[in-house]
């Protein structure tokens, strides 16, 4: 017991160096490697696939090693995985290069498999959403491979429930639950100036990249029956985020005669993105899947109501009824039902923007589920 106390102690004491296998373009990698640098008990190192600018991590003493392989995660074949052999001479080399005390891969199937193949322990996965939701459907070469993935690791990891209960066809182990969670610093109500002139103006919106898998469509099909129902409302739809859909989109708008009451924003900075929300009265996510909903999350932390299908992850981080309303998926009208009965009561409407802020707060503050991490990390060590 002494012995324990006096490891865990001298863990607090010294630095981890952390080896993560990560794209390191994705925000969610940049805000986990950025606050663990902040919390000054970590020597952070960045294993990408992609080529990253080096602005991305200026100032911030966390090291990015670029292996540049630009077409190596365009194909989803489980033998273009196989490439990574590639790469794994570079990583055994950093390896032996900076002595990490774990590694730790962001993506179960691609970077699990390169953290497999390295035989390093501790060795840790996290699993994002379509590396287990879609990967292993694919054929039993890629079940295989998350399955040799996970029998490599010595933690694996899941953002939500629903996709750790998927999680368990492919292993026996234990799965920890840690959310991305939100920067409630970040994203908090505030008054922003609006991209809309009138302050009568009541906004629909969604921030979602313009992809099938996040059905913008059903929204811009649930806002004309709406504005239908309620011509006396002056309704605006706020898009933001580009995507292969985005012309499809708007000659959808087009065709409905909605386009003057339509904003498409485009590709929007991640740093931006909070003032966006604010902007919304109403957030509105109607995807066809969803491993996790961060953006209902940062919508909902921002003092908004939200509107989301019932699928994957996005019924964990909605209180029913209380910060925002469940529908069917790819149920048009039942959305439109929805974001009806959100407009019409301004009562509602601000109680549940409410209620969605305190609900961020005491289950999804980033804060807390880093720390969450954090205590994996330091009993896996003390364990070692």
């Amino acid at each position: 017991m002494k012995y324990l106390l006096f490891s865990k102690a001298f863990l607090k004491m010294r630095q981890i160096k952390l080896l993560l296998l990560a794209d390191a373009n994705s925000p969610h990698t940049a805000k986990w490697a950025e606050f663990l640098a902040q919390y000054g008990s970590f020597d952070i190192h960045i294993f990408s696939l992609t080529y990253v600018n080096t602005d991305t991590y200026s100032n911030t003493g966390i090291t990015v090693y670029n292996t540049i392989q630009t077409n190596i995660n365009k194909n989803k074949s489980g033998f273009n995985k196989l490439k990574y052999l590639i790469v794994l001479p570079k990583l055994y080399k950093l390896i032996k290069k900076i002595k990490p005390d774990i590694i730790h891969s962001h993506y179960a199937s691609s970077y699990g498999l390169l953290g497999s193949l390295c035989c390093f322990h501790p060795f840790i996965i996290s699993a994002w959403g379509s590396d287990i939701f879609e990967f292993p459907r694919i054929s039993f070469f890629h079940r295989f491979i998350i399955k040799y993935n996970f029998k490599k690791a010595d933690k694996i990891i899941s953002t939500s429930k629903i996709m750790a209960e998927e999680m368990k066809k492919y292993t026996s182990k234990d799965i920890a639950i840690t959310p991305f969670g939100v920067d409630v610093d970040m994203f908090e109500p505030k008054q922003v100036k609006s991209i809309f002139d009138k302050k009568n103006e009541l906004v629909i919106g969604t921030i979602k990249s313009l992809e099938p898998i996040y059905g913008v469509d059903y929204l811009i099909k649930a806002f004309s029956i709406v504005c239908e129902s309620c011509p006396q409302l002056n309704l605006r739809l706020l898009i933001v985020g580009g995507g292969s859909l985005q012309k499809e989109l708007i000659a959808l708008c087009t065709s409905l005669k909605i386009s003057d009451k339509v904003v498409f924003t485009g590709y929007i900075k991640h740093n931006e993105i909070a003032n966006y929300y604010n902007m919304l009265d109403i957030n509105v996510v109607l995807s066809n899947s969803e491993s996790f909903g961060v953006a209902v999350l940062e919508a909902s932390a921002c003092g908004k109501p939200v509107v989301v299908s019932n699928v994957g992850g996005l019924p964990e981080v909605v209180d029913e009824g209380i910060t925002g309303f469940i529908v069917p998926p790819a149920n048009i009208q039942a959305a439109a039902d929805a974001i009806e009965k959100l407009i019409k009561n301004d009562t509602l409407r601000k109680e549940m923007g409410n209620n969605a802020r305190k609900f961020v707060e005491e289950r999804y503050n980033w804060k807390d589920n880093a720390k969450t991490m954090i205590d994996i990390y330091n009993n896996i060590l003390t364990s070692k």
